[in-house]
């Protein structure tokens, strides 16, 4: 599943990496993330939040296509439609296949399988140094999503270890 979610920067951000997202009206970053069916992070990449989500899925997949070679599904919302799909498949024998909302839905509704990556945003939430980016370059904050991510991991293991006992 790749989504990408609009936090707002702190003043140390420098103006480079900044930027204003139309969307959701936030000026700061976006981070943009692939995760696998049971949440958790197989990529992620922080750009300015005026950056697309099409342009910055192609560099993403493209980085988690050659480090995870049997991945052939990637779901996505409806951002990532057009021209990406044609890309993933012809140059990163990916499928990737658009999960839409119907027209009948009224208000919030988290759609079947895209209440994957949503718990996993939810999870970054729950640290509190990530509710907002304060770091002055992208790669340190590309640094902060995978340490949250490295207990939730740690957690589930000896939470498996503890069962089997």
């Amino acid at each position: 599943m790749i989504d990408s979610q609009s936090v707002k920067a702190d003043a140390v951000v420098g103006s480079d990496s900044r930027g204003f997202d139309d969307g959701k009206l936030i000026n700061g970053r976006k981070r943009h993330v692939v995760v696998d069916t049971l949440g958790l992070l197989l990529a992620v990449m922080v750009t300015a939040a005026d950056t697309g989500d099409r342009t910055a899925a192609q560099v993403l997949l493209q980085q988690v296509a050659d480090a995870h070679h049997l991945l052939a599904l990637v779901w996505a919302d409806g951002g990532y439609t057009g021209s990406l799909i044609e890309y993933c498949l012809t140059a990163l024998a990916l499928v990737l296949a658009i999960v839409k909302r119907s027209d009948d839905m009224r208000g919030f509704v988290v759609l079947p399988k895209r209440w994957i990556v949503e718990r996993f945003f939810a999870h970054l939430m729950r640290t509190r140094r990530l509710v907002r980016d304060f770091e002055r370059r992208t790669t340190s904050a590309e640094a902060m999503i995978y340490w949250p991510m490295t207990l939730l991991m740690t957690r589930r293991l000896a939470r498996s270890r503890l069962q089997r006992a």
